[in-house]
């Protein structure tokens, strides 16, 4: 049995960002961008959403070399406070705190936004920012809806703008390590992949109605989305298992498993979509499936499927999450972290791949760690210096959070799904193509 341990440093994996030699073009040369920032090559960035994965990026982009946070905007005051203190603890200078993100969008000293607030503000703000000339980190999903990923897609190229999602494997030095041994054939032709995501996440119960908290702007909170009442089981995470803020648990963290099959399969849009499951652990307020399985169809004879279990953390592969590729030659194991595994057809071990972050905790809500997040960042930041090519660039991520979606209107029409491999548009069905896009609040539509 042949065995093959190869561990990339941080140092040198950065290095080659810094080159653009980890990246792809998406149409825009590093140098169109290069010509945008000053000299002095110091970025200010303004967070929006500091209270759980916000605060975290807060933290991590104050350690990036030559930027500074210098605002942080959020809609409760404790998570403000909260934002604040966790970027002090980095740099010498105290950041601004901001109620209403769109009060930063004229300030020219402001160069990127990054988007860290409930999924339903992502592509809105997302929009915004690049129509105010502001470069954009929006964490996963980048849309709540796949219409507004599309628009986001278009408000990127429009304005010429670099917007990054936070699919942070896109990033990670082994798994595009990874990806290259699957397009180099280590287990031949690649034809399916089986992604997971298991956790055991407890009942949220049933909500009563009661008065918006003091600290709160609730109104703001909810922004884009049509007003519904306000419940004491909603604020700060619930609201992922709400249609109308949240996406599920596909879209919450499905979005990385799908996102790495989709890269190593080599596919965008699907021609089959399927779902099943639901809420089937605890009867409460939870509207999105707590058990979900998905597939997904390609042309070119490929197909994956994504696993999720909110409400039972049994693991696969030792592992809460993880991806699994199949080939003809062989099978590829990831499990959830900056690692992977290689088989031959015997099931015999042939290479492995290890990371030195052992800690990293890959169900951890709030990131998978500084040095984990500091490849992403860090390849945002010198794209928008024109240094690099983004790794996980708009439309990378628009296509894999459209699979998410597809997955979840496939659940609520209670059907398969038919779509055009062009753009995953669905074909044929106008009660799950209506579930494209949403209603807004008045006034609140994203336009392009």
């Amino acid at each position: 049995m042949k065995m093959e341990n190869k561990k990339n440093t941080r140092r040198e994996f950065l290095k080659k960002i810094a080159l653009g030699t980890a990246g792809v073009s998406f149409g825009l040369s590093a140098k169109s961008y290069g010509n945008i920032i000053g000299a002095n090559d110091r970025l200010n960035v303004a967070i929006m959403g500091v209270n759980g994965r916000g605060s975290s990026l807060a933290e991590n982009f104050v350690n990036e070399k030559n930027t500074r946070v210098t605002h942080v905007c959020d809609v409760e005051e404790k998570a403000l406070a909260k934002g604040v203190k966790r970027v002090i603890n980095g740099q010498s200078s105290k950041p601004e705190a901001v109620k209403d993100f769109r009060n930063i969008l004229d300030n020219s000293d402001v160069d990127a936004l990054v988007i860290a607030a409930p999924d339903h503000w992502h592509a809105p703000a997302g929009i915004l920012a690049c129509d105010a000339g502001k470069h954009v980190y929006v964490e996963k999903p980048c849309s709540h809806n796949p219409g507004e990923g599309e628009l986001l897609v278009q408000a990127a190229r429009k304005n010429r703008r670099v917007v990054q999602m936070g699919n942070q494997r896109r990033s990670w030095p082994h798994m595009i390590e990874c990806m290259e041994d699957i397009k180099d054939g280590i287990i031949g032709h690649v034809y399916f992949a089986k992604g997971w995501y298991a956790n055991d996440r407890g009942p949220i119960g049933v909500g009563k109605q009661v008065p918006v908290p003091g600290n709160l702007d609730y109104e703001l909170w909810q922004g884009p989305a049509p007003r519904r009442a306000y419940k004491d089981n909603l604020i700060h995470y619930n609201w992922h298992w709400f249609w109308n803020w949240g996406t599920g648990e596909a879209c919450n963290n499905g979005t990385h498993e799908i996102d790495v099959m989709r890269w190593g399969l080599n596919v965008d849009y699907p021609i089959r979509v399927s779902s099943s499951g639901g809420r089937y652990h605890y009867s409460d307020d939870w509207e999105t499936p707590d058990t979900q399985v998905i597939g997904f169809d390609f042309k070119g004879e490929k197909s994956l499927t994504w696993e999720g279990r909110s409400c039972n953390s049994y693991p696969i592969e030792g592992s809460g999450r993880g991806v699994q590729f199949f080939g003809e030659k062989g099978t590829i194991v990831i499990t959830g972290g900056n690692e992977y595994s290689v088989y031959n057809k015997n099931n015999e071990l042939v290479k492995e791949v290890s990371d030195s972050q052992k800690d990293t905790d890959t169900l951890d809500t709030t990131g998978p760690g500084v040095d984990l997040d500091s490849y992403h960042i860090h390849n945002f930041l010198e794209s928008i210096r024109g240094k690099a090519e983004p790794t996980a660039e708009i439309e990378k991520g628009h296509k894999s959070v459209l699979l998410c979606h597809l997955g979840n209107i496939a659940q609520r029409v209670g059907r398969n799904l038919n779509c055009n491999p062009e753009n995953g548009h669905i074909i044929d069905d106008h009660e799950a193509m209506a579930l494209w896009e949403r209603e807004y609040e008045p006034g609140w539509k994203p336009r392009v």
